[in-house]
């Protein structure tokens, strides 16, 4: 299980997954929340382990 962190509320989901097709089972826009695993930056891509930890972030923009 993947523990992720979004918006103060922590949730349990399976791992072994990409960024992208946990953002879409969440029901989120992957282009608007940035994903940090370890304190890093990591794309869309990265595929998750079965068990680990991920923060996202909603992006902000506005001018």
């Amino acid at each position: 299980m993947v523990k992720v962190h979004f918006r103060g509320s922590e949730i349990e989901t399976p791992g072994k997954m990409t960024v992208r097709e946990l953002m879409k089972s969440l029901g989120l826009n992957p282009q608007s929340v940035l994903a940090v695993v370890d304190g890093n930056l990591v794309s869309n891509e990265t595929r998750l382990s079965d068990q680990g930890e991920i923060k996202l972030i909603s992006v902000i923009s506005g001018g």
